[in-house]
């Protein structure tokens, strides 16, 4: 099978497409064809070696596929050979096959393209876990998503419109917050073009109640004085590449909460949460409550545009690998 490898930390430039033997899948596992596999920004700082995780070299990246099951190890009764699902995989999704632990592999909509699946269960996934069930973000709440047209991003803008949040977009581009108006934001800010604190402080009065993340910098601090009575910044990642540092007394003034969204830890210490929450995000998308929007689809011979086109924030949604 053909493979993208990573055979010492460093430039994504440096990745290599190589011929490897297709693995084997172990009792509990399942060999799955990877048709589609999403790219995301954890990728990207795992090959430059700026990830909390550091693989063995040489490795290949890529941690969810959507693909059919070939073969089945010892044990494994759950799925069947020539279902299509969709699965987290820790490492090894950019390629044209790919074990992966068979609790993990979940079965995906028969209206549902593979493109699609590749791109939706680690950003919606982070979304819903953030929205639902850490910020338990309720109906008639006012929701500020950071890096509103990136692929988690979105993903936040789409859900929290699902669950009947007022949505307010923030994002460096006009295109970026026509995008995210396009998919259930109400409102939009270019924090390129004005000031983010005064922009809320002007829309929103008396703050919003939930902050979405992902970005870091220096749009945190704006994004928390924006906070109203009993907010909650949810902390998704550092997009921006810079750690913030916060004033804490921005929440003992208001009472506010600072909560860490750690998804993939999640999904291994619940691993039933999970599996419900990945039947949701299914049943909204049959349902036509969310429409995950893929910016581009790259073969498996130019993953490392793909890779760049994420880290570089140049992605507008959800970019993608096929690699069948």
């Amino acid at each position: 099978m053909k493979a993208v490898v990573c055979k010492e930390f460093g430039p994504i430039e440096n990745l290599t497409v190589e011929d490897l033997p297709d693995p084997t899948p172990g009792a509990g596992e399942v060999l799955i064809t990877v048709h589609a596999a999403g790219v995301n920004f954890p990728d990207g700082l795992m090959v430059r070696g700026e990830y909390q995780m550091k693989p063995p070299r040489p490795f290949t990246p890529g941690n969810e596929v959507a693909g059919v099951v070939t073969a089945l190890g010892d044990g494994v009764t759950s799925l069947s050979v020539g279902q299509r699902v969709v699965s987290l995989c820790g490492l090894g999704g950019f390629a044209e096959k790919v074990v992966a632990p068979a609790d993990r592999a979940l079965p995906i909509p028969d209206g549902m393209d593979f493109n699609t699946a590749g791109g939706l269960m680690l950003v919606y996934g982070t979304s819903l876990h953030a929205l639902q069930n850490k910020a338990k973000l309720k109906s008639g709440e006012t929701l500020l998503v950071l890096g509103a047209a990136g692929g988690v991003g979105l993903a936040a803008v789409e859900l929290g419109h699902a669950m009947g949040a007022r949505v307010i977009a923030a994002a460096s581009t006009d295109e970026k917050l026509a995008l995210a108006k396009a998919h259930g934001a109400e409102l939009g800010i270019n924090y390129t073009t004005a000031d983010l604190k005064s922009e809320l402080k002007r829309l929103v009065p008396l703050g919003v109640d939930v902050v979405y993340d992902p970005v870091g910098g220096a749009l945190t601090e704006p994004a928390v004085r924006g906070l109203g009575w009993g907010g909650r910044l949810l902390v998704i990642g550092f997009a921006n590449g810079e750690i913030p540092k916060l004033p804490l007394n921005l929440l003992l003034l208001k009472e506010g909460e600072a909560i860490g969204v750690f998804w993939g830890a999640w999904t291994q210490r619940d691993p039933a949460g999970h599996a419900a929450n990945v039947a949701r995000l299914m049943q909204l998308y049959t349902d036509g409550k969310i429409r995950p929007h893929i910016g581009g689809a790259f073969p498996l011979n130019q993953a490392k545009e793909a890779i760049e086109a994420v880290m570089n924030r140049k992605a507008l949604g959800k970019i993608v690998i096929t690699a069948n």
